[in-house]
């Protein structure tokens, strides 16, 4: 067997903790000696991966110790998971309304490292022809999407992610000061919607508000988005009571109630 250390041993390691997790998902419980022999490791070795994830409460003994099963520690990282899955299945209905009812296409984003997501997508009757976003990638500094999900996250993760990603200028509106975009983002906070006139691609504009889960946390932006031609300023200005309205709906039915 070879010794677990430096790059490499660090991945080996990470690979075999997992296979643990996988195993104790596929049986139930396993002892030391049975997962051992599964991921082809000493005992010692199995023990020591066994530690450490029961050490972050990712397994846990059973009652008749030297069993071991998978620990509650999985649950919010699961549940992480599940809202960002959530919101597609929850969203959906809300997303086709809004679009029939404003007749343009609706996204709706979340945060993917330093990027915003696009998971899902309904057209509205206006639309003739239209990007697909679902899956794309998009900027946060000059997306609404982007901008919403940047100004609900704390400032020292908002400062890294911007770090990671930078302020690109895309079109000459793009917000490239972090001073401006600190200035937009206490905007988008007091009046829960953003928007981007023309920031991210020159003839496309965007608003966007925030969908929370249970607990409060913004996991997602619901956005309207056209061209500028017929999305101007004033028109953003219109929808966005609606575009408001289908978000705390959204964030109903991902379990969240304003107080």
């Amino acid at each position: 067997m070879s010794n677990v250390g430096g790059r490499d041993g660090g991945v080996q390691s990470v690979d075999r903790a997992i296979s643990v997790l996988e195993i104790l998902a596929r049986r139930g419980e396993a002892g030391v000696t049975e997962l051992a022999a599964e991921i082809d490791v000493h005992k010692s070795t199995a023990f020591r991966l066994l530690g450490a994830l029961e050490g972050r409460g990712l397994v846990e003994q059973a009652a008749d110790r030297g069993k071991y099963r998978l620990g509650f520690g999985l649950i919010p990282l699961a549940g992480a998971v599940s809202d960002r899955l959530d919101v597609t299945r929850q969203g959906r209905p809300v997303c086709e309304q809004l679009a029939a009812d404003l007749g343009e296409t609706i996204n709706v984003a979340v945060l993917q490292e330093h990027w915003a997501v696009n998971v899902d997508q309904a057209l509205g009757q206006s639309t003739v022809a239209t990007h697909n976003w679902i899956g794309r990638l998009t900027p946060l500094h000059c997306t609404s999407s982007g901008k919403v999900l940047l100004a609900h996250l704390d400032a020292e993760r908002r400062a890294a992610l911007l770090a990671a990603s930078g302020m690109p200028g895309f079109t000459p509106s793009t917000l490239t000061s972090p001073v401006a975009l600190d200035l937009e983002l206490e905007r988008v906070r007091e009046t829960g919607l953003a928007l981007a006139v023309e920031e991210y691609e020159i003839g496309l504009n965007a608003a966007a508000a925030p969908v929370h889960d249970r607990s409060g946390e913004v996991i997602a932006a619901v956005s309207v988005s056209g061209p500028a031609y017929r999305l101007g300023t004033d028109r953003l200005d219109e929808l966005a009571t609606p575009l408001r309205a289908g978000a705390a709906e959204m964030s109903r039915r991902m379990g969240w109630f304003r107080p």
